[in-house]
């Protein structure tokens, strides 16, 4: 099967960038938050391009001196570190191959213990003999700066002697003995024939050492006392906020970074190319408009042009100003509040006319439910508004038999008729009927309301004719 080449060509281009992606995504991120006027790290929304959180790093003193302590502790660290490990390392060439393993077992352990409980142990230790021989708590070996160099190269070291002892594993050891057979002490090899040979691996041991001590914080942070250094005091500004000036501290941590890459690499292929060989004689006889020592040299060219850039944001930076800009971005931010403020409000007015309409709605509920709906009270309808007007229409009405009325089955309140109208009504009807006798009244037998015929004038009659 044959394989298309551009197809592998996007799979790998793809890869690589997804690759440094990942590796340079938040590098190049928090940098561009630096020239951001957000008053908090952001890209987007993007304010104005601004140079003023570099200026706001340069005026805070905690940051400066955090930074001065941090470069004391390191080549404090640097000087103890790559000291112990060349040391361990040579023991460790001269030892014999029973005694190797457990020493290098014992030398690398420091490696494998957790930097907070090194921290820990460090400071009980140093506490603990300060009280041994009576020295004062404010003392050296209290000192903040003494207590993280000594904690920190205590496991740094480790990382030295493993750089110089793959140096050492591409050392002769006759070149040694050659220069003692010649009359040199062992002094005097080590320095003319051994420490040259180590030099590499002495720089390499010491940047490694330095930036280990750079960026610790878990060692550290027992044992800065009141010298915090840039970690710590990182990590303290993150805890109770922070602002862009730390993007810029990180821009320019990165700046100075690629910037000793490419150093290093200028330097190596600088001195590939004055060396005698192919590529000294390639450079030499390449047309270009280069100068002779970048010709050849990328890691140059890049030099010169980082260079370049940083002078130019440096020039810029001087003269420009973003106030003009703030002030447009203020404006606008101003308009957005107003009118955010707008929507609130009028999303309130409805809520709160929702709110009494549902109001209302439950009160009118509640009334409906709390009125009796058949009249059904203790006392019934006896003191309903209607109660006299039903009296009244039943005068109106059309006149029907009393008896059947005073009887009838809708005057069922709680006190009969006993309060009806009628009943006076029939006794002075009465009155107006031809008189009858009081004995023959065939109707005095349906005298029977409530008070029976107490009232009827008849028994005044009754009364009289019997007394006349």
């Amino acid at each position: 099967m044959k394989r298309n080449p551009l197809v592998g060509r996007l799979a790998l281009g793809l890869y690589l960038l997804i690759f440094f992606g990942y590796l340079l995504g938040p590098l190049v991120v928090m940098s561009l938050t630096a020239f951001n006027s957000a008053q908090f790290p952001s890209v987007s929304p993007w304010a104005c391009f601004t140079f003023e959180w570099f200026g706001v790093l340069f005026r805070d003193e905690r940051i400066l001196e955090s930074i001065r302590n941090s470069f004391i502790i390191g080549f404090g660290t640097v000087i103890l570190s790559v000291s112990i490990g060349l040391a361990a390392a040579l023991i460790l060439s001269q030892i014999t191959a029973k005694l190797r393993g457990i020493y290098y077992t014992i030398i690398i352990a420091p490696i494998l213990i957790p930097g907070v409980v090194l921290g820990i142990s460090t400071l009980v230790f140093w506490d603990r003999l300060s009280r041994l021989l009576g020295a004062s708590t404010e003392g050296l070996f209290h000192n903040g700066i003494f207590l993280t160099v000594i904690g920190q190269a205590a496991f740094i070291s480790s990382y030295t002697m493993l750089v110089f002892v793959a140096r050492l594993q591409r050392f002769d050891p006759l070149q040694t003995e050659a220069a003692l057979d010649l009359g040199a002490t062992h002094m005097q090899a080590f320095r003319k024939v051994l420490l040259p040979f180590l030099r590499p691996a002495i720089a390499s041991a010491a940047v490694l050492a330095f930036l280990a001590s750079f960026e610790n914080y878990n060692t550290t942070t027992f044992l800065f006392g009141q010298f915090p250094t840039l970690t710590i005091e990182l990590a303290q500004m993150v805890r109770y906020g922070i602002n862009p000036s730390i993007s810029a501290l990180a821009f320019i941590i990165v700046v100075l970074t690629v910037f000793g890459g490419l150093a290093a690499e200028a330097l190596r292929r600088a001195r590939f190319n004055r060396g005698p060989g192919l590529g000294a004689e390639f450079v030499r006889a390449r047309r270009s408009i280069l100068p002779v020592a970048l010709r050849g040299n990328i890691a140059a060219l890049g030099i010169v042009l980082l260079s370049f850039v940083v002078i130019a944001g440096f020039v810029t930076a001087q003269s420009y100003s973003p106030a003009q800009c703030k002030a447009m971005v203020l404006k606008v931010k101003k308009e957005r509040t107003e009118l955010r403020i707008k929507e609130l409000q009028e999303r309130m007015a409805e809520r709160a006319a929702a709110a009494a309409a549902a109001k209302k709605t439950a009160e009118d509920a509640e009334d409906k439910a709390t009125k009796p709906a058949n009249n059904s009270g203790a006392f019934g309808n006896v003191f309903g508004q209607d109660s006299l007007g039903k009296v009244g229409a039943d005068d109106n009405a059309a006149p029907s038999d009393q008896g059947s009325d005073s009887g009838g089955a809708n005057n069922s309140g709680a006190f009969g008729n006993v309060f009806d109208p009628g009943n006076l009504d029939d006794v002075g009807g009465k009155k107006n009927e031809p008189a009858t006798e009081p004995g023959n009244d065939p109707e005095s037998d349906n005298n029977s309301g409530a008070f029976g015929n107490v009232f009827d004038p008849g028994n005044l009659g009754k009364v009289g004719g019997k007394d006349n």
